[in-house]
């Protein structure tokens, strides 16, 4: 009874095995051109402030950072202002702090990690504006 069973078993693991799925297929990202897709198979396209980086910002980080507001100092609410944040003020290494650590931003806590991807992408391809 026990050979029959472990035999069972072991034929249930090879029937379950395919040499049809490689590494690079199980492995592909989600398209980083497309953040959040999940789909390798789209063509990427780069991350632009008015598409993608501006409803993050506004919904994240305008409610401090504009005139009349506790962060007036470095405002965020365009194009200018955010690139030279990037550029010139940490903006990305505060946005990727962990909750709890001094510095982060949003102070409220951690934007998700989806909405860090796109602006780091949006880095990558050269801060475009649209």
């Amino acid at each position: 009874m026990k050979k029959v069973l472990a035999l069972s078993i072991l034929m249930a693991v090879f029937a379950s095995c395919s040499d049809s799925d490689t590494y690079q297929d199980i492995e592909t990202p989600t398209n980083p051109g497309n953040p959040g897709t999940g789909n390798p198979s789209e063509p990427a396209t780069a991350v632009t402030y008015d598409k993608n980086v501006k409803a993050i910002i506004t919904s994240n980080c305008v409610s401090c950072h504009q005139a009349g507001r506790t962060a007036a100092f470095r405002p965020l609410t365009t194009y200018a202002e955010v690139k030279a944040a990037v550029e010139t003020a940490g903006l990305l290494t505060r946005i990727q702090l962990q909750n709890g650590q001094q510095g982060i931003m949003p102070q409220g806590g951690r934007m998700s990690q989806a909405n860090i991807d796109v602006i780091v992408k949006w880095n990558t391809d050269g801060l475009k504006e649209n």
